[in-house]
């Protein structure tokens, strides 16, 4: 698959070494063009990918694009990308997704509609809009995705095949999006909190730092693949490792009277309000 990236920055860089880990692409299949271009030619070196001049020559050379640029900057981007191709008579036309003719266009830019994506686009563009997480480069990402008017099923299995080749990756109603940003692609940061904030007690309580990350960050790992593995809910997992009068209860209580509970609820609630708000002011 011959796959653009519009924007080059920590978001795309983890899905594009992912995809590579993945397999999906050889270097030789992945475009990329950046308006900053000392991280264009730092994400070559680090991957081998082919650095494109302009927005234009990345939709030339690609069957799909992502568009992974600030928020700011997106409908500008796409613009220019329809622009500049037009008038350079370039073949637009990709026969694909169901035979219908133009691009897909692969949004991870948060808070911004499918229908502010598809009005820039025009009808030059398939759309779907996707939001993953960084994890993706180490193939343990966790993405929601959903489709524009015009995107196929056959343009959903391409979502599908770049986004769960490096982790999970689920369609949802657009109207999810905001949530599954708030969850899933905010979330990684609230764990590194937790990662690092058991570290500390465990500094606080004598092991040496690097030991006491290190078994933070095992122990967190573990515990989250034992729900994906069992099947079983949190809850009843907790309640398998909490025995009457022993430590692990002690701890659980520590962490009620905290607030961790309420807090995680609450991240997740003011990322998702964040990323409507971003979404409203495009």
């Amino acid at each position: 698959m011959k796959l653009g990236f519009i924007g080059g920055g920590k978001m795309a860089a983890a899905l594009i070494k992912g995809v590579l880990k993945s397999g999906i692409c050889t270097p030789a299949e992945i475009t990329v063009s950046d308006v900053h271009a000392p991280t264009a030619e730092k994400l070559r070196g680090e991957t081998g990918v082919m650095i494109a001049a302009s927005t234009a020559e990345v939709v030339g050379a690609s069957e799909a694009i992502v568009l992974a640029v600030k928020p700011g900057d997106a409908l500008a981007a796409i613009q220019g990308a329809t622009s500049q191709q037009m008038e350079s008579s370039m073949r637009w036309a990709w026969q694909g997704g169901g035979g219908k003719e133009g691009k897909l266009l692969i949004s991870i830019v948060a808070g911004l509609s499918i229908a502010s994506l598809e009005k820039a686009a025009g009808d030059k563009l398939r759309i779907i809009r996707v939001m993953p997480n960084t994890p993706a480069l180490v193939l343990a990402g966790a993405s929601g995705f959903a489709t524009g008017m015009q995107a196929t099923d056959a343009d959903a299995e391409i979502a599908q095949k770049i986004f769960g080749g490096v982790g999970l990756a689920v369609r949802v109603k657009e109207s999810l999006l905001d949530a599954v940003t708030g969850l899933s692609g905010s979330g990684p940061a609230y764990v590194y909190t937790i990662i690092e904030a058991l570290a500390d007690g465990g500094v606080l309580m004598g092991l040496p730092r690097d030991l006491a990350l290190q078994l933070a960050a095992k122990t967190v790992a573990g515990a989250a693949e034992m729900v994906m593995q069992t099947g079983m809910h949190p809850a009843a997992l907790r309640d398998q490792v909490a025995s009457p009068g022993g430590t692990t209860i002690a701890g659980i209580e520590a962490i009620e009277t905290g607030g961790l509970r309420a807090a995680l609820i609450a991240a997740v609630r003011a990322a998702s309000q964040r990323s409507v708000a971003l979404g409203a002011t495009k």
